[in-house]
């Protein structure tokens, strides 16, 4: 091969590699929140990955805010390449303190989540506008060994309070499967907010039981939603019920 014939070919290799580089989707990690787990986004990894993202559904250990950020944290900073970063329930606010100092986030999605303001915490947040029935459909505390409480929906009041919309032979097996939250992370303060440097994008649905719907769209106003997505009748897992609708905006998130 002549020396021309060669620096074409490298050059044209130089361009292929770049045009890759380019045209490579960002790594799209799932935060689950309180009384959920990995598997609710199963319908919405089912298309990210059916239209080529890379997916990481992190497994949040829902403990307290700082050290389940620590940890979501950890999962991004072993990601090369771009990321958005998308959090359901308080999911939410691990995201937000959890995409600070890594360049490689792009975007973040919440998902019927909550955005706190720096010194907010979720139970705040969650009664700050009337319509959330929560509080009256948890199960008795587990009460833990260094003092803390774990936190259950009613295995007999979950399907109407946590997932109406989903069908109650799949929501008895998300109520047996529930992961519980410890009581401490849902009144740790946030501290300051990715939303504030990075976009963001919220969808949840007008049926949340669990965060208010006013609540949800007022956080969303704040932290200046690039788009917001209110689905009818949606209760607070739309992901589980409405995974399309919330994998269109996670890609309209990560491009």
């Amino acid at each position: 091969m002549s020396k021309f014939a060669a620096a074409v070919a490298l050059a044209g290799a130089l361009l292929a590699g770049s045009a890759a580089a380019q045209s490579a989707k960002p790594t799209v990690v799932l935060v689950h929140g309180a009384f959920a787990d990995s598997s609710s986004w199963n319908g919405v990894i089912q298309i990210l990955e059916k239209d080529g993202y890379p997916v990481v559904a992190a497994a949040n250990p829902l403990r307290s805010v700082s050290s389940d950020a620590a940890y979501v944290s950890n999962v991004v900073s072993s990601i090369e390449g771009a990321v958005v970063l998308v959090g359901h329930s308080y999911g939410g606010q691990v995201i937000s303190n959890a995409a600070r100092g890594h360049d490689n986030v792009k975007s973040l999605v919440y998902v019927a989540a909550f955005a706190p303001e720096a010194g907010e915490a979720a139970a705040d947040l969650a009664g700050k506008f009337p319509g959330g029935t929560l509080g009256e459909a948890l199960a008795a505390p587990v009460k833990l060994a260094d003092g803390g409480i774990d936190l259950y929906i009613d295995k007999a009041k979950f399907h109407q309070q946590f997932a109406h919309d989903v069908p109650s032979e799949q929501a008895a097996l998300m109520a047996a499967g529930q992961r519980p939250i410890a009581e401490a992370a849902l009144t740790e303060k946030s501290g300051e907010p990715a939303w504030k440097t990075l976009p963001s994008w919220f969808i949840y649905g007008d049926g949340d039981k669990n965060i208010p719907a006013k609540a949800l769209g007022f956080m969303a106003e704040r932290a200046g939603s690039k788009h917001t997505v209110v689905v009818e009748g949606a209760s607070h897992v739309v992901m589980t019920s409405k995974p399309q609708v919330v994998a269109d905006l996670i890609e309209e998130a990560a491009q």
